[in-house]
């Protein structure tokens, strides 16, 4: 029972920080007024967060076996919840921007080594729940993040998003202290500079490049992508040849995490543009205001939520490989689908095509997020579980940039092919995502009809 408790703090923990890397979108122009800056400067305080988070998830790993995850976790959301407070109460934008680089830092040790205890501590037959669990935050706080934000920057004030974190955060330290058993610092390898370096800066260049390319592609945003993917495959080759890495590549050898990792990468990049696409086509194609589009996204959540119910007993009845090859073929239909709605679509075709999505979108993911840890042994964990978050936050932002790249391109296309069509843009998008859905699938191809049955408690 004590471990259950444990398993949903870390994921009420991680939601907090899922959440607060996209709430303030909907609050920006507020925001913008209260700063006295024009809303688009803003943007730099949601990359500056996410950037933190790319640069410092790598280094998570080591501080763990440092010096305790307990004590690491613990200390990671007291810093997550004073910079929560700072953020709310300060009037500079400069000051808040290297507030949220902060809260950002914060975050990248609270994600990772929550997850961490959460592998260490549950006994092996509880830990494909355990993991399940920790796979919503990131399914369900970009879907409702955008409306609540927008709701409370209009019906209070854009600082109380910051200070509802303040009385979370003081609940989840004090639990985190009482129910996390204390355990010893492990033997830690010498802190792996070169590693850090490469894969610190690799990290940051590649999302500051996806960051700019989502916004305006061009030049100097392929350069920072092209930078950053060297400076990642430097760090790559180090890792292979240092005796001490920051990361040891081994688990990269188990088939279901490396096809978890790689092909699920993809995967996730596709089903993840969603929540960047459907607001935008609703409001800028459909001319919705910010509230119905909103309530729309929110079936999404819906069907997110009401598939978790499920996950576990169909993958016991079919086996992941059956549940991620049939369940991303409905995914990646249902990205299609929603290319065929329009203004004038039926409220029940709508609502239902938006419901099926999130519901083959949260199997999706819970599928990918559990096989990659399925048969990671113990001592190889921490490698695996850093690995894991570092490509987990790129492919995050991968997807926005994904999204954005797409309705550029479809734009273009109409443009081509002097087409008028309503959202056009938008509709050539999410056939794009759909084909990158499926192509995310070659890797479950090439697992074995048995992958992960014992990880799951298949007979």
């Amino acid at each position: 029972m004590r471990m259950r408790l444990v398993a949903w703090l870390v994921t009420g923990a991680m939601f907090m920080e899922v959440l607060d890397g996209n709430i303030i979108a909907t609050a920006l122009p507020q925001m913008g007024l209260s700063f006295g800056v024009d809303a688009l400067r803003l943007n730099v305080a949601m990359s500056a967060y996410l950037l933190a988070l790319g640069v410092f998830i790598p280094v998570s790993g080591w501080i763990a076996d440092r010096l305790g995850p307990r004590r690491v976790f613990a200390a990671a959301i007291a810093g997550f919840t004073l910079t929560s407070l700072a953020c709310g109460l300060v009037d500079d934008l400069h000051t808040f921007v290297a507030l949220r680089v902060l809260q950002g830092a914060s975050g990248a040790l609270m994600v990772p080594v929550g997850r961490l205890l959460v592998l260490r501590h549950t006994p092996p037959e509880r830990r494909m729940v355990a993991m399940s669990n920790l796979v919503w935050p990131a399914l369900v706080a970009p879907v409702i993040a955008p409306p609540l934000g927008g709701f409370i920057a209009t019906h209070a004030s854009w600082h109380w998003i910051f200070f509802l974190n303040v009385p979370l955060g003081i609940a989840a330290f004090v639990l985190a202290l009482r129910l996390i058993p204390v355990t010893a610092p492990e033997p830690s390898r010498r802190f792996d500079w070169t590693g850090f370096v490469l894969c610190g800066l690799g990290v940051f260049m590649l999302l500051t490049g996806l960051d700019q390319l989502a916004a305006e592609p061009g030049v100097p945003g392929l350069g920072m992508l092209i930078a950053g993917s060297v400076l990642l495959a430097a760090a790559l080759r180090h890792f292979k040849r240092a005796a001490s890495p920051m990361f040891d590549l081994s688990p990269l050898r188990i088939p279901t995490f490396r096809v978890a990792l790689l092909s699920g990468s993809v995967s996730r990049m596709a089903i993840g543009s969603l929540p960047f696409l459907l607001p935008l086509m609703f409001q800028l194609g459909f001319g919705m205001d910010a509230f119905h589009a909103g309530s729309l996204l929110l079936v999404v959540f819906v069907g997110n939520v009401g598939m978790k119910i499920v996950t576990t007993p169909i993958l016991r009845r079919f086996g992941y490989r059956q549940v991620m090859l049939v369940n991303g073929v409905l995914a990646a239909a249902s990205l299609a689908a929603c290319a065929l709605l329009g203004p004038d679509t039926p409220l029940a075709f709508t609502v239902a095509v938006l419901l099926v999505s999130g519901m083959t979108r949260s199997m999706q993911f819970t599928c990918l997020g559990t096989i990659a840890f399925a048969d990671v042994p113990d001592r190889q964990m921490s490698d695996a579980n850093g690995l894991f978050n570092v490509i987990s936050q790129v492919s995050m932002a991968a997807g926005i940039t994904l999204g954005a790249i797409c309705v550029q391109f479809g734009q273009v296309l109409l443009d081509v092919l002097a087409l008028n069509a309503p959202a056009g843009q938008y509709k050539v998008a999410l056939v794009i995502a759909a084909v990158c859905a499926l192509a995310g699938l070659t890797g479950a191809l090439r697992l074995p009809a048995d992958a992960g049955d014992r990880f799951v408690g298949r007979a």
